[in-house]
């Protein structure tokens, strides 16, 4: 009988002091993941700021595919929201607050727990990728909330692993979707021609790209401060492309309403007369640009039709790659001149 009163009294001491060791045990929780994301700023924040896109980079829902997401009418921007419910219970999740491009701050609802604030943090780097950190934060909790977060081992074991892995397949879906490109091949059409300002260099094939970067600014530039009213969006007309002699010659140009003289040298004005093309057009990252041009070249021999000699090779470059990060919105036509 006295040991029984021994084991009672034990337990009631360990009840007890596991009772004091949880009621002093730290009332809010903080927990921080920060990750280099390879994808502009404004792309991952067009993601996150959504809340349809983040079933696809959940590893809450990767953990639990049983879990019953519901969209909001409004997932977008201050207001969006959508919940979920799962074994454990239900949540929701409401935007309350952006810096465009910056920052989110949400807020976060489970069951009849106290709200968590929920903040994401993006800074650009250099070289196109994006700092992001992902923050929850959180006061007040339940007696009960403690014992569970202090049995599972604290707020950073149970929440730090899931943000991480949350961001790794963050990054994972935004390279996927900066991939994705379509090409589709027109058929014959008229270009219609027109005046241009150009400027035209040689180079090696594999020093092409740089060379053509920084020219064709500098073409636009010389519109804007000249004040001339540029017609329609840049462009390349390719005139020699050896890829057996490493060379090829280019002018970078962009479409006038009528005949400019320029006042520099090195920036011409010419004309292009309207002519009979082959178009392509290449919605995606310009690295599939290669891609597009042999499909273009085959579309012209399994049609029977006639390259000419010496005429147009146009790139047009339709999206404005500063205003439109995302290499899949890029679109590109090019026209192959025929007779």
């Amino acid at each position: 009988m006295k040991t029984l009163k021994y084991i009672l009294l034990l337990l009631l001491i360990l009840i007890i002091g596991f009772s004091i060791y949880i009621a002093v045990q730290p009332n809010s929780f903080n927990v921080t993941r920060t990750k280099t994301i390879n994808a502009p700023q404004s792309v991952v924040y067009n993601n996150v700021i959504d809340f349809k896109n983040w079933e696809a980079w959940s590893s809450w829902i990767e953990e639990k595919p049983e879990t019953v997401i519901t969209l909001a009418e409004q997932t977008e921007g201050v207001g969006g929201s959508y919940s979920w419910e799962d074994e454990d219970g239900v949540g929701t999740m409401k935007t309350i607050a952006t810096v465009p491009m910056t920052s989110i701050t949400q807020e976060m609802q489970f069951g009849d727990f106290a709200k968590s604030d929920v903040n994401w943090d993006l800074k650009p780097n250099k070289n196109g990728t994006t700092e992001v950190s992902w923050n929850i934060k959180g006061e007040n909790l339940p007696f009960i909330f403690k014992i569970l977060s202090t049995v599972m081992g604290g707020m950073e074991k149970q929440i730090g692993p899931h943000f991480e892995r949350g961001l790794t397949m963050l990054d994972s879906v935004l390279q996927a979707e900066m991939k994705v490109y379509s090409i589709n091949i027109e058929g014959v059409t008229q270009h219609s021609g027109g005046y241009y300002l150009y400027k035209t260099a040689s180079s090696k094939l594999s020093e092409f790209e740089k060379k053509m970067k920084q020219m064709l600014p500098e073409v636009g530039a010389y519109a804007m401060t000249h004040n001339v009213t540029m017609a329609g969006p840049p462009f390349i007309l390719y005139l020699k492309w050896d890829e057996e002699n490493d060379a090829t010659i280019f002018s970078t140009g962009v479409p006038t309403n009528s005949k400019i003289v320029s006042t520099e040298s090195d920036i011409l004005t010419g004309k292009l007369e309207s002519f009979r093309a082959v178009k392509t057009v290449l919605k995606g990252d310009y690295k599939n640009l290669k891609e597009a041009w042999k499909s273009t070249m085959k579309y012209i021999s399994d049609n029977n039709l006639e390259m000419i000699e010496g005429g147009s090779m146009l790139e047009t470059y339709l999206t404005d790659p500063m205003r439109k990060p995302n290499p899949a919105d890029w679109i590109t036509e090019i026209y192959i001149a025929i007779k």
